[in-house]
This record gives C-alpha cells, structure tokens and sequence, in this order.
C-alpha cells in the first residue's frame, strides 16, 4: 500500500505543473450540470458452426452525473455513477458483469486561491443480488444495501487546478448489512454477531483528469481510508478511466479498478474492462 501513498504524492507537483501552464479563465458563479450515458453491447452467435464457440450476449449500461454549485464563497459538488451489466454464455442463466451505485457530495469554503476545508460524504452499494457460482447450488454473497457503504469526512482540500484536486480529513467510515454477515461482523468478538461496522479514522481522496490527446480523456480516483491502527489497515480505492471518442456518439473505454480493504480480502481486488458502445450527453 506505500507504493499508492507515493504514487499521490508524486502527482501533486505533476498538478501543479499542469496548473502553471493552463491559462486563468474568467469565473462564471452558478450551477453547472452534466449527466453522460453510455450503452455497450457485444452478441457473438453460432449456426452449424464446425470449429465451435457459444452464443453469447453482454451488455453494460453506465450514467455519470456531476452538478456543481461554484460560488464566490464556496463550492458544492455532487457527483453521481451508475453501472450495470450482464453477460449470457450459451445456455447458462444470465450472470451480473458490473453493479455499482456511487454517490458523493462535498461542500467547500473558499479562504485561499487552493488551500481550503470542506465537508463530504459518500455512499456506496449496488442494484442486484450477486452470487457464488463455484458452490452447488450457488450462493448468496450481496445484494442492495447489502453491504452499503458510507463516509463522512472533514478536512482541508488542496485544488491548484481543475486537472488535479485532493482533500485529507478526519473520517467516520460505517458498514452496514442485514444478512450478509461477512463484511461486518469483528472476528475479534465471536460470542457476537455485528450487522453495521463504525470505523474513526483519516480519508483521503485525490481525483486527476487529463486530456492526454484531443478526443482522449485519462481520469482517476485514488481513495484511501485508515482506521489509524495499522498501516497495513489502508482502505484503497482506486478508479482509472482512459476514454477515447471515435465517433460523435462512439467511446471506447478502458476502465481498471483497484480495491484492497482487509476486513474483506487479505489480497488486493482488481477488476478490469474494455468496452465499445455508444455514449450520448443528456445535460
């Protein structure tokens, strides 16, 4: 985990370089809406095919919604994602690839031009059950708001430009569940079964957005969390995008996320994904 706690730091002079060479525009005060969509599809099907293969169909819809409220004295920014997908193989039932249900909001009062405290809170959980195919029969492993996910924090936030924002405080870190039990419970305490987790500690959140060609986009989300009784305890959360548009309503995109949180795997989660479909801004 040291090696994402240097890879933050090292983007912060990177920031600021970028900071010194972009041109001051004129600040327009008020709202500031966005909501982009994007649909992806892939169908592979087979008639009398000798050298063999299944039918197949996936598909993944994804919503990306931000309004900001940019004020003399302060900023308030929300920020929303949704994602969802399946995939079916031949004759297997249809099987959840993405379910991600993302929400957060910050509040930030303006003292200085890039040194400021902000409040924020998250929330985090998914639409469908998710199950484990490799037991018989399958097993239940999560469903919606179960487990959910939620962070509230104060700190002070440094922003030197719009391509690099970070923000460090003091958090409250909760972990509900009604029956999925595994994400929850303290191991510490077995004469008892917990079904929420409180956890005080220290948040850090750094987002970067580059546009690293003329119709490509490069962002990315590094999240961490520490209850502050082990350094080995850090909560990483770390969502990059490389987003490239071929066409008017054509993106391709490749998304790679990183998740290590030791109340729930002792190894590090990564999950990666390539996909081509159609992406429509609606605001």
């Amino acid at each position: 985990m040291k090696y994402l706690l240097l890879v933050a730091l090292l983007l912060i002079p990177s920031a600021a370089l970028v900071a010194q060479e972009e041109a001051k525009a004129d600040s327009v005060f008020g709202w500031n809406n966005e909501v982009v969509g994007s649909l992806n599809l892939a169908q592979t099907n087979f008639d009398n095919w000798s050298q063999g293969g299944e039918n197949s169909l996936s598909w993944q819809l994804n919503v990306n919604a931000k309004s900001v409220n940019d004020r003399e004295n302060y900023n308030w920014s929300n920020a929303g994602k949704i994602s969802f997908g399946a995939v079916k193989v031949g004759d297997q039932e249809t099987k959840k690839s993405v379910d991600e249900i993302k929400l957060e909001s910050v509040l930030t009062y303006k003292i200085t031009h890039i040194l400021n405290p902000y409040i924020a809170a998250t929330g985090e959980t998914q639409f469908a059950k998710a199950y484990d195919y490799s037991t018989t029969p399958k097993l239940e492993i999560s469903k919606f708001m179960d487990p959910a996910f939620f962070t509230q924090s104060v700190g002070a936030g440094y922003a030197p430009s719009a391509v690099f924002k970070t923000r460090l405080g003091a958090a409250l870190k909760e972990t509900i569940t009604n029956v999925h039990l595994q994400y929850s419970d303290d191991p510490d305490t077995p004469e008892k079964t917990e079904k929420s987790r409180v956890e005080v500690g220290a948040e850090s959140a750094t987002d970067f957005s580059c546009k690293v060609a003329e119709n490509m986009l490069l962002t990315s989300k590094l999240e961490l969390f520490s209850n502050l009784e082990s350094f080995q305890q850090i909560d990483v959360k770390w969502d990059t995008i490389l987003s490239a548009k071929v066409a008017r309503y054509v993106d391709v995109n490749l998304n790679v996320k990183l998740f290590y949180d030791r109340d729930i795997s002792r190894k590090r989660q990564l999950k990666q994904a390539l996909a081509l479909g159609l992406t429509y801004t609606i605001l």
